[in-house]
């Protein structure tokens, strides 16, 4: 079986790296002939239960998959590297585009507590992505991790929100530059924008800037890492110098009486901010794809990753406090708030370097967020969940070109047309879900170990999770809906508090060795919990887009996906068979020779 497959795998480095032909794209057994696709989708329910119930392995991950990328990548970052990756990533990515916004709409002076809020829900995840990355150090990040865990389709859902979550957040990095860019022509953030009165709302300011921003920041993330890790933390450590003079400047021209009422819409407005403002943490988990092209993983991912988002949440607090106190939060500009009060209090040179340093942000978020997003799309197509021809890595940039091509065509046309509010909503639950099921997989990693926990254990561990989620869901649904009631909720909380407990008292049956997450499992269990919160925070409407663009990817799976992966994953399973059986045959021969 897969004898196509297979000689397309062993294909010699030196073809064409450009070659595009239909094995490149569709290799798989299934795929051979339409006689053979016909064959293999009357077997849809078959095939889906074998890659629901099937995991992945380590050392798949690791090593049976690299081989689907003809070249491998090049270990050149240290921990230095990966500090400023992880900073260049995530400042800047949305402190200075969504602040504004919230603080004005949803959330007051109580934006502070919002980004401590979604901050400490970063960190968690930022805590169990560590753990994965050191101990399964390869370009797929999250899918990998979940892969081994969860298994095949779990992974496939989150592939396809990471794939969402790669084309909306760099289109909505395009908007913000674009915004921010404009801002510094004339206090109109629309300015380079065209209306387009046929379209329906949010999707008709088109905005070409956007597109050709995208362009840019990919070809250079596509050159090569390491040229790129240098331009990000040499332009960084600028950044966080400017940073620095921002919040003194907001705190010298600030007054708490703008800090009056800090709750103007209650804690809901607070929730509903967190959820949003969860965007302006999220590029930390390009860190961890970054792994397989880091020189010493075990030392080097903890420092770059945990190291840095614990001093990101500080600064972004004290930025989002600043700029509350500087200016009454029903005046602050929703589009480029930092921007446009400097210039309302006469500082006309801090306003220009703001924004300037709000563009170098937005860019280093693009060219970090290129080099981690074109990495996973890198693991799902070695997995072969997409064609493995995006899989391939270049012999001369030692970077995924195809990858970072098919990313930007996609969030081009995303960024030319759709606006940030939509944008910001539909990014925000894509990425909670992902960190909620890393959360998830995290427990298991430490509680299962197949043919090691026995049935019992497998049980009570089940029933405790189901608890731990049930909870979270209950109390995410008491508050989301409107009835507010504080007696559910400490209901919720002390079915949650009893999950966690009951899941403490089982035996652990994986050890991490170098790096694990401490206090597991109330850690990973308030992970999943303040995930499925935010999530809940965000409304209806971001949900319903969630769950559409969910269906479109199961249409994929059942027609594509599942088959592909099939037909992979069987032949991985065959080759240590293929493997005995020639062995034994050279034995006998070598028998029968000295015979």
């Amino acid at each position: 079986m897969g004898s196509e497959t297979q000689n397309h795998q062993s294909s010699p480095t030196h073809e064409s790296y450009w070659r595009f032909t239909k094995r490149d794209f569709f290799p798989e057994e299934s795929f051979k002939s339409f006689s053979s696709y016909i064959a293999a989708f009357s077997q849809t329910g078959r095939r889906f239960k074998d890659r629901f119930l099937n995991r992945s392995t380590d050392e798949t991950e690791l090593i049976t998959l690299q081989k689907e990328s003809l070249n491998e990548f090049k270990k050149c970052l240290t921990w230095w590297d990966l500090t400023w990756l992880s900073f260049g990533a995530v400042v800047g990515s949305g402190i200075f585009a969504i602040t504004g916004q919230e603080a004005r709409y949803h959330a007051g002076p109580a934006i502070v507590v919002s980004y401590a809020l979604s901050g400490l829900s970063a960190l968690l995840s930022a805590f169990c992505y560590t753990e994965f990355a050191v101990e399964v150090p390869v370009a797929g990040g999250s899918f990998s991790y979940l892969r081994i865990e969860l298994g095949d389709f779990v992974a496939f859902i989150a592939a396809g929100n990471i794939l969402l979550e790669a084309v909306v957040g760099a289109a909505g990095l395009g908007r913000a530059w674009s915004s921010y860019f404009a801002s510094l022509i004339k206090s109109d953030a629309d300015f380079l924008r065209f209306r387009a009165n046929g379209l329906a709302e949010g999707f008709n300011m088109l905005d070409p800037v956007a597109v050709l921003v995208l362009l840019v920041a990919n070809s250079i993330a596509a050159s090569g890492t390491r040229n790129t890790s240098v331009l990000n933390w040499v332009s960084s450590v600028v950044t966080s110098l400017v940073i620095l003079l921002v919040i003194i400047i907001t705190f010298t021209y600030g007054k708490t009486s703008n800090l009056s009422p800090f709750f103007p819409y209650g804690a809901d407005g607070v929730f509903k901010a967190a959820a949003v403002v969860y965007w302006s943490y999220t590029g930390f988990d390009m860190v961890a794809t970054m792994a397989e092209e880091t020189k010493n993983p075990s030392r080097d991912i903890p420092i770059g990753l945990v190291g840095s988002m614990s001093a990101i949440t500080v600064v972004y607090c004290l930025m989002a406090l600043g700029l509350t106190m500087m200016q009454k939060y029903t005046e602050i500009d929703p589009d480029a708030a930092y921007s446009i009060v400097f210039g309302k209090f006469g500082i006309t040179w801090a306003k220009y370097v703001v924004s300037v340093i709000a563009l170098k942000g937005m860019t280093t978020s693009l060219l970090v967020g290129a080099l981690g997003q074109a990495r996973y799309i890198t693991q799902i197509a070695r997995s072969h969940m997409i064609p493995p021809y995006f899989a391939r890595i270049h012999p001369k940039t030692k970077t995924p070109i195809n990858a970072t091509l098919l990313l930007t065509i996609i969030s081009v046309v995303f960024a030319f047309f759709t606006s940030l509010d939509v944008l910001s909503s539909v990014f925000s639950v894509s990425t909670l879900v992902v960190f909620m099921l890393m959360a998830v997989s995290l427990l298991v990693r430490r509680y299962y170990v197949k043919d090691s926990t026995s049935k019992n254990d497998v049980i009570k561990f089940l029933v405790c999770l189901a608890a731990i989620f049930g909870s979270s869901v209950a109390i995410t649904l008491v508050w989301s809906l409107g009835s507010r009631s504080w007696i559910g909720c400490l209901v919720a909380g002390v079915f949650w508090f009893l999950g966690t407990l009951g899941m403490a008292l089982l035996p652990q049956r994986h050890t991490p060795i170098v790096w694990g997450v401490p206090l597991v499992p109330w850690m990973p269990a308030l992970s999943i919990g303040m995930n499925l919160f935010l999530i809940g925070s965000l409304g209806y409407k971001a949900i319903w887009r969630f769950f559409i663009c969910t269906i479109v990817m199961l249409v994929y799976y059942v027609v594509v996906g599942v088959h592909a992966t099939y037909d992979v994953a069987h032949q991985i399973q065959e080759e240590p068979k293929v493997e005995r059986v020639n062995e034994a045959n050279n034995n006998a021969r070598s028998q029968h020779v000295d015979r």
